[in-house]
């Protein structure tokens, strides 16, 4: 079997303290290469990413955008230089260190063996779990809430639909017409529903969820218009399935 060309996406924003410390534990026996870009950050994460350039074995794409185009922008960004560059498998990783690169092994696994299109990273194991590795109650809440909705109408039964940490095929990302989502955080829940429309098989495996002061997070106020456009997404989904129309 032809050995998967396998890029990291790393989309950074003020990551310069948990960058070195996120690709240090990725295995590297699993990766091609790394894309990472900076979307303008107010940090050195774009000085930190170029000394780590230097420091490591395999080719690493530093990208930094003019302006600030958002969490969603970014993600854009990251995967349409990822299917410049080849990619037939691409794992986005949160440079912020919140979810463990040791697992990338795994997500790629699933992907070239052919059981999934796309495996997503769950932080959800259980209640105690996850409120123990610091996720607020008030997200923890919502995420289940929303998570239980979404599997509702989307007829699939993943365990967390808000995950950082994804992996998707070449097929997928080629199928999915991502620039035309938001630049903002329902950007991730956009790109699931376009998924679930296409039939695109969907495996999750589960990661540690940590919390702390350098992982980036959400405050309230974001965390409510992420929900909410979320559940406007659920249903817009809903009526392209009455009315049988292309995602």
């Amino acid at each position: 079997m032809k050995k998967p060309k396998v890029i990291v996406a790393l989309p950074a924003y003020n990551a310069a303290a948990t960058l070195e410390k996120t690709v240090a534990d990725v295995p590297m026996e699993y990766v091609s290469e790394f894309i990472l870009v900076d979307d303008v950050s107010k940090d050195e994460t774009f000085s930190v990413a170029k000394r780590l350039k230097s420091k490591i074995s395999k080719p690493f794409t530093i990208y930094q955008h003019d302006q600030n185009l958002g969490y969603g922008g970014n993600q854009k960004t990251c995967y349409t230089l990822a299917l410049k560059r080849g990619a037939d498998i691409v794992v986005m990783l949160h440079p912020d260190y919140q979810y463990d690169p040791k697992l990338i092994k795994y997500f790629v696994e699933f992907i070239r063996d052919g059981y999934f299109d796309v495996v997503l990273g769950s932080r959800v194991r259980s209640r105690k779990e996850t409120l123990a590795g610091g996720m607020p109650p008030y997200k923890y809440i919502a995420n289940r809430l929303l998570t239980l909705w979404y599997n509702m109408v989307s007829g699939y039964n993943l365990s967390e639909w808000h995950t950082g940490m994804r992996a998707y095929s070449r097929k997928a990302l080629e199928t999915i017409e991502f620039e035309k989502f938001s630049d903002d955080f329902v950007f991730d829940t956009q790109m699931l529903f376009a998924i679930v429309g296409h039939s695109f098989r969907v495996g999750d495996i589960p990661v540690p969820c940590r919390y702390f002061k350098e992982a980036s997070s959400i405050n309230l106020r974001r965390s409510i218009c992420y929900g909410l456009a979320g559940v406007w997404e659920s249903f817009k989904h809903l009526a392209r399935r009455i009315f049988k129309r292309e995602v």
